[in-house]
C-alpha cells in the first residue's frame, strides 16, 4: 500500500502538473487562433519563399510577427473590430527583401552629399563640385561619390588640374563607384601631405603623371592618405545619415542589410538607435576589421537584439581592390594593363590571425574578394583556418566573388562558404569586363549557375551605394543577364541565369540564412517577423522587359508600416476592421 501511496505521490508532482501546464498552453494556443490580427492582407498574389508553403493569398499579423498564412476566406476569420484591414486585389505580396551587402551610412552620405553617379564626362564632375563648394565654407572638405570614367568618352582616369582650379579653397575627396579609388585636387593632396616623393604604401598606388606628380587619383590603401585627415563624422552626422539611408532602402522594399565594414563609433550610434526604436532596417553589421575588433570578439556574436533589428556577429575583411580601378587581384596580369595584376589589400599572413580569431569567437567571417587571385587566397586561408579550429557552421563568406578560377568553384561547396554575390553588378560591368581579363577569364566572371549547380546558396544584394540599392534591379539582372536597357539579347553569357524562384530565393530566404537569421525572417512563415512588401505586379510570371516596371507600394517590418508609396492605398481596400 505504501509504495502505491509513493507512486500516487510522484504522480502528483510530476506527471499531473505536466499534464495541467500542457493543457493551459493547448487553451492559450486555441484562444491564440481565434485572438483577432492586428493587421490582415487579403485577396493577394503571395510568395512565400517558403518550400512547404510556396503560395498563399492572405497574411495575417499579430504582434508584428506572421500569425497565419493561407486563404482569404481562413483570414477573414481573424478579421476583428480594431483589424487594419488590406484587400490586396491581386497585387504580389513576398517577404521584405534582403541586401546582403550594402553600406548603409555611406549611402546616407551619399544622399547628403555631392552625388556623381552617371556623370558623363570630368567635366560634369568638376561642375558639380563647384556649386557645392560655393555653398560650402571655405577651408571645409567637400565629399562626394559616385563617378566612374568607364561612362565617360575618355575612360582614362583623371588628373586633378581643372578640379583644382575650380575649387581651390576647399579640400575635395570623390570617391569613385566602387569605393576603390579617390579623386581628389590640390588642396586635399596638400592636406595629406603627398608630393612626389611620397610612396605607394603597401596594397595602394598613387597614380602620377609623366612628370612623376600625383594626379590626385588614389587606388585602394592609398586612399587611406588622405582619409585619415578628413575630419571624423559626430554621432549626429552617423545617425542623420543613417536615417536618410534607412528611409530610401524602405521606398525600395528592403528590411534588412548586411552593413559592410562598420567602425565602433557608428555601431555606437547603431545601439543608439536601436534603444530609441529608431531603425526601420534589420542591421547585421559587420564590423570592419582593425583596431576596434577586439571588443567585439571579446563581447562575442550578439545577434537579433532590439526585436531584431540590430545584430553584431560578423566581420568584413577586404583582400583586393576593384576590376574597374584595376585594383581586383588576378592570377594573370590585366588584358588592358600588363605588368598590372591587381593589389591584395591584405595579406594572406594578416588574414590568417583573424580567421582564427573569428573561428574561436564564434563570429562570421566575411571576406571581400573580386578577383580569381583575391578569392583563392581567401579561399586558402578558410580552409586553412577550419582545418586549425573546425566549426560545423560557421557560414563564412566571400563577398562579390566576381572572377573565379574553374578550380576554385567546387571549393565553395566543399568549405561550407557561402558566395555573396550582387547581381547588378555584372549588368553594369559587362560592357567594359572583357576589355580588363581578356575572353578565356569571362567563363568564370559572375559565374552563378556554375555555383548553384554545386548546391551552394547565393546572396544577393547590391554593394549600395556603388549601385542603386533598388533589390528590383538586382532580381532583373539575376534572371536577364541584362542591363536596364534589356541588353544584350538573349543576355550576357545566359547560361549562368537564375531562375526566378532562384532570383526570389537569393534576396530573401538565401540572404536570411547568409545573416544566421532563417529563424525569424526571409519568408512569410508562421511565427517569423512580419517584414512583407506589397509590388505593383508580379515578378514572377511579367516578361522580362516588364520586370523593371514594377514598383514597391508598401513596405512593413515587424508588422509596421515603414513605407507607402504616394496614392497606393487608394487603389486598394484599405479599411480597419469589418468582415
Amino acid at each position: 500500500m505504501s509504495t502505491f501511496r509513493n507512486v500516487l505521490r510522484t504522480l502528483g508532482r510530476t506527471v499531473l502538473p505536466a499534464l495541467a501546464a500542457l493543457s493551459a498552453a493547448w487553451g492559450q494556443g486555441l484562444e491564440a487562433q481565434d485572438t483577432p490580427a492586428e493587421l490582415v492582407l487579403l485577396n493577394g498574389v503571395v510568395y512565400t519563399s517558403d518550400a512547404n508553403h510556396p503560395r498563399a493569398q492572405a497574411v495575417a499579423v499579430r504582434d508584428g510577427r506572421i500569425a497565419f498564412v493561407g486563404s482569404t476566406r481562413e483570414a477573414r476569420a481573424l478579421v476583428g473590430s480594431e483589424t487594419r484591414v488590406i484587400d490586396l486585389g491581386g497585387r504580389t505580396l513576398i517577404p521584405g527583401m534582403i541586401d546582403s551587402h550594402g553600406h548603409v551610412t555611406s549611402l546616407g552620405a551619399a544622399l547628403l552629399n555631392v552625388d556623381l553617379v552617371g556623370t558623363r564626362s570630368f567635366e560634369e564632375i568638376v561642375d558639380r563640385v563647384a556649386a557645392r563648394a560655393a555653398e560650402t565654407p571655405a577651408g571645409a572638405w567637400v565629399q562626394g561619390r559616385g563617378w566612374d570614367q568607364n561612362e565617360w568618352a575618355d575612360t582614362r582616369f583623371p588628373h586633378h588640374e581643372a578640379l583644382s582650379a575650380a575649387v581651390p579653397d576647399h579640400p575635395v575627396a570623390l570617391g569613385r563607384v566602387d569605393g576603390h579609388a579617390l579623386m581628389v585636387n590640390r588642396a586635399a593632396l596638400d592636406a595629406a601631405g603627398i608630393d612626389r616623393n611620397t610612396p605607394d604604401p603597401d596594397g595602394g598606388r598613387i597614380l602620377r603623371d609623366e612628370n612623376g606628380e600625383a594626379t590626385g587619383v588614389l587606388i585602394d590603401n592609398a586612399m587611406g592618405l588622405v582619409r585619415r585627415v578628413i575630419p571624423g563624422s559626430s554621432a549626429q552626422e552617423i545617425r542623420r545619415a543613417t536615417l536618410a539611408a534607412q528611409a530610401e532602402l524602405n521606398r525600395v522594399g528592403l528590411t534588412s542589410v548586411g552593413d559592410a565594414g562598420v567602425g565602433a563609433g557608428t555601431i555606437r550610434v547603431y545601439e543608439q538607435m536601436g534603444q530609441a526604436g529608431e531603425l526601420t532596417v534589420r542591421n547585421n553589421v559587420m564590423v570592419a576589421a582593425g583596431g576596434g575588433l577586439q571588443q567585439y570578439l571579446d563581447l562575442g556574436p550578439r545577434r537579433n537584439m532590439h526585436d531584431g533589428m540590430l545584430s553584431v556577429a560578423a566581420i568584413k575583411v577586404v583582400i583586393d581592390g576593384a576590376l574597374g580601378s584595376r585594383g581586383a587581384a588576378l592570377l594573370e596580369d590585366y588584358s588592358d594593363e600588363p605588368g598590372q595584376n591587381g593589389l591584395l589589400v591584405t595579406t594572406p599572413e594578416e588574414l590568417t590571425p583573424i580567421a582564427d580569431a573569428a573561428a574561436r569567437a564564434g563570429f562570421q567571417l566575411n571576406v571581400h574578394a573580386i578577383g580569381d587571385r583575391g578569392n583563392r587566397v581567401v579561399l586558402d586561408v578558410f580552409e586553412d583556418a577550419l582545418t586549425r579550429h573546425p566549426v560545423a557552421d560557421h557560414r563564412w563568406r566571400v563577398e562579390h566573388a566576381q572572377i573565379l578560377n574553374r578550380f576554385d568553384i567546387p571549393r565553395f561547396a566543399e568549405l561550407g562558404v557561402i558566395p555573396s554575390m550582387q547581381t547588378i553588378h555584372q549588368a553594369s560591368d559587362m560592357a567594359w569586363v572583357p576589355q580588363r581579363i581578356g575572353f578565356y577569364r569571362l567563363y568564370g566572371t559572375y559565374a552563378w549557375r556554375s555555383l548553384l549547380d554545386t548546391g551552394v546558396v547565393i546572396a544577393g544584394g547590391s554593394d549600395f551605394p556603388v549601385e542603386s540599392p533598388d533589390p528590383l534591379l538586382s532580381f532583373h539582372a539575376a534572371v536577364t543577364r541584362q542591363n536596364s536597357d534589356d541588353w544584350p539579347t538573349g543576355g550576357w553569357f545566359p547560361e549562368q541565369r537564375m531562375t526566378r524562384q532562384e532570383a526570389l530565393l537569393h534576396l530573401t530566404a538565401w540572404g536570411a540564412y547568409a545573416n544566421f537569421q532563417e529563424d525569424v525572417v526571409g519568408s512569410i512563415t508562421e511565427g517569423k517577423y512580419a517584414d512583407l512588401v506589397v509590388l505593383s505586379q508580379d515578378i514572377m510570371t511579367v516578361p522580362d522587359e516588364a520586370i523593371l516596371d514594377t514598383t514597391v507600394l508598401l513596405t512593413f517590418v515587424g508588422g509596421e508600416l515603414v513605407y507607402e508609396a504616394e496614392g497606393a492605398m487608394m487603389h486598394m481596400g484599405a479599411g480597419a476592421g469589418g468582415r
